[in-house]
């Protein structure tokens, strides 16, 4: 055991030590925050101007095109037709719409064109159809002899208001936020997998194409030597993860206390607040930071720690068996993508099931799957999920990790010490029986 612990402690030491492990603790918030606040000015920059031609031989549909930040519409109806059209080759118009000059609208439908040099988006066009579908069925309703502006008046508008049993009012848009959260925490939980993961191959990597790896297993068990790795890995991450879980609160404490929401306060406190933060806002930001505090938090963070810590070590187990049986890691990319798979499995399940249904059976199912339960549960739990369901899916995440492990051991035990061969699956599994 104080072997063990002595490689615990080494590998422990040698990430925190390592000064991109320091840089990028600190600087990787920095970045998400960065990163997010450049998306965002991107989308506020305006796009260039492009300027459409429009060629409306009937004179009808014109006037409908209104003229934006994005696009401007010219009136060349009585320019030729040939002129225009070099002109759009030339790139002195981004697009030219040609709207022929017919009475029969069924055959107007049809007989419309755009032209470009490059194709437009799928939006554009839409909006265009749908610029001229307006005015071609309000025409259709005149000569139909009905009114158009009781057509318009009878038309309704509904907005659901949205209610919990308690009685309390609930936001729209919620479910959404909850996806993003647990997405967050899933894709996390993915990413360090891989990232911490790869650090564990490439360091057994490095000791045994060094032949480091001869002398240490002279003192040490292979086991004991594997173990070692992972968990002092694995002890890195978790302190990382700490660090951002702090500052992470820190900066949602700092945003819920400017707009008025204080944690722990009654429920009367708690309103005044909301209704100082809508007024001073002038919107239901407050409301929606209140539901964020009612989030189970401390649920979502321990079971982050915990999936975290068996997800990891987990597929850690395979990522040093796949280190020992290889010479390079050009070699262990064959063995790689069967380990990645569940992982990319767990996110589109997360994101394309849990958000519709995160209580439906295909999101209970790869919840509980080990492959795949770090990631859809912590999706999951945002929506609350019965703690029952939780536990199961922990046990039977450790308890798959202690069959691989040993299953891993034994691949670990023979590879350590096979050099200049390039094993096969066949390999793998013939080591398994010895």
């Amino acid at each position: 055991m104080s072997k063990l612990v002595l490689i615990i402690k080494r590998e422990f030491i040698a990430k925190v030590r390592n000064k991109s492990f320091i840089v990028m603790t600190f600087l990787s918030p920095l970045l998400f925050v960065g990163i997010g606040v450049f998306v965002g000015y991107l989308s506020t920059m305006k796009a260039e101007l492009k300027t459409i031609a429009v060629h409306d031989e009937t004179g009808r549909f014109v006037n409908e095109f209104k003229s934006d930040e994005e696009y401007k519409y010219v009136d060349l109806s009585k320019v030729d037709l040939k002129v225009l059209k070099d002109s759009i080759v030339s790139k002195s118009y981004e697009g030219l719409l040609i709207i022929p000059n017919t009475d029969d609208n069924a055959q107007l439908q049809n007989g419309i064109q755009y032209i470009s040099n490059d194709s437009p988006s799928v939006s554009f066009t839409e909006d265009l159809e749908d610029i001229i579908a307006k005015k071609i069925t309000a025409e259709n309703f005149q000569k139909a002899g009905l009114d158009t502006l009781k057509i318009n008046n009878a038309k309704a508008t509904v907005a659901i208001n949205l209610e919990k049993a308690s009685g309390e009012e609930a936001l729209k848009g919620l479910n959404e936020i909850k996806i993003i959260i647990g997405g967050a925490f899933g894709y996390l939980i993915m990413m360090f997998i891989v990232l911490y993961g790869n650090m564990v191959m490439r360091s057994v990597i490095e000791e045994k194409t060094s032949r480091i790896i001869e002398v240490i297993i002279s003192s040490v068990k292979p086991f004991q030597l594997m173990m070692g790795k992972i968990i002092g890995t694995s002890l890195a991450g978790i302190l990382q993860f700490l660090i951002w879980a702090i500052l992470g609160l820190s900066a949602m404490f700092i945003v819920s206390s400017m707009f008025g929401v204080q944690m722990g306060a009654s429920a009367g406190a708690q309103a005044q607040a909301m209704e100082t933060a809508q007024q001073a806002a002038g919107s239901n930001i407050g409301m929606y930071i209140k539901e964020l505090w009612n989030l189970p938090i401390a649920t979502i963070l321990i079971s982050f720690i915990i999936y975290f810590i068996g997800g990891y070590f987990l597929y850690s187990s395979f990522y040093a068996s796949i280190g020992a049986a290889v010479d390079n890691e050009t070699d262990s990319q064959q063995f790689l993508l069967p380990i990645i798979m569940p992982l990319i499995l767990g996110v589109y399940i997360g994101f394309f099931t849990v958000m519709n249904d995160p209580h439906g059976t295909v999101a209970t199912v790869f919840s509980m799957i080990p492959l795949t339960s770090p990631i859809v549960m912590m999706m999951r739990i945002p929506f609350g999920v019965p703690m029952w369901q939780i536990i199961v899916s922990m046990l039977l995440l450790f308890g798959t990790f202690l069959g691989v492990v040993w299953f891993a051991a034994k691949i670990y035990r023979v590879g350590i010490l096979m050099y200049g061969k390039k094993p096969t699956w066949r390999e793998l599994i013939k080591w398994l029986k010895y």
